[in-house]
């Protein structure tokens, strides 16, 4: 596929690398931008050799928010019946090996709702977050009042929500929004080094953890616990989990195999 509003690019052989790319708008995400984003991740997603994936923009915006000059024209029934933002901005969430959000710069609106549906942000110290859509008359409408209460609790969330203020990245990781935090120069070192760090490990096992981990928001803790005790099964029905603990024992690197 030829992509227009992204860059794609592999690291190492094991890391799929998909840069946001379009820097006059700050990277603002339009339909056509979400359709290449989701093409890409379900690419390298159906690549055996890679083992991990990285979301990053600009070291000014991450991404800005969406492209809200193509929104402002819309009518009701052309964001329902189009299904506007939540009919491609959902593939990234059938993808089952890891994405990690590089956050520089803003980090805005959907923005912040695309890094939030990653599986964990890495920011620089200049990345600002935030969800404005209470000053153009909306709401965000890709998770923003779903995932940003999950991540940060309901005060901060409604905080951010009804005052458009932005959060830096110092509170960010405060609050459990991001993992950590780097020098903008750093930042895809530290991401790529992270991704490296997962490709390392089983690829079964790695999948399993990131579905556990998920499913711990989607059930009670009853079943979400249910539900690990059988992926933690299952895994010892997988040849790098015989590989693993005979290193472990062996005092040896385990060569992982992904079977």
């Amino acid at each position: 596929m030829a992509y227009v509003n992204i860059e794609v690019r592999t690291e190492a052989g094991k890391v799929g690398i998909v840069q946001l790319n379009r820097p006059k708008q700050l990277n603002a995400l339009n339909n056509e931008l979400m359709d290449e984003l989701g093409a890409a991740l379900k690419a390298f997603d159906a690549d055996a050799a890679i083992g991990c994936m990285i979301v990053t923009g600009s070291e000014k915006a991450f991404a800005a928010g969406a492209d809200i000059g193509a929104m402002a024209s819309y009518s009701f029934a052309d964001v329902y019946k189009g299904d506007y933002i939540t009919r491609n901005w959902e593939t990234i969430r059938s993808i089952r090996k890891p994405v990690i959000a590089a956050v520089s710069g803003f980090a805005l609106g959907g923005g912040c709702e695309l890094a939030m549906m990653c599986d964990f942000i890495i920011a620089a110290d200049n990345a600002k977050f935030g969800q404005p859509e209470i000053k153009l008359g909306i709401i965000p409408g890709a998770g923003g009042t779903q995932r940003l209460p999950r991540a940060v609790g309901k005060s901060k969330a409604m905080d951010m929500a009804l005052t458009a203020r932005m959060m830096d990245a110092a509170e960010a990781e405060r609050s459990g929004l991001v993992s950590r935090v780097v020098a903008p120069d750093k930042l895809m070192d530290e991401a790529l080094a992270a991704a490296l760090t997962i490709c390392e490990f089983s690829q079964i096992a790695v999948m399993a953890a990131k579905e556990s981990i998920n499913r711990s928001f989607e059930s009670s803790l009853s079943d979400g616990v249910m539900f690990e005790r059988r992926m933690f099964h299952a895994t010892f029905a997988t040849t790098d989990q015989k590989e693993g603990m005979d290193a472990f024992v062996n005092k040896r690197k385990a060569q992982f195999r992904h079977q």
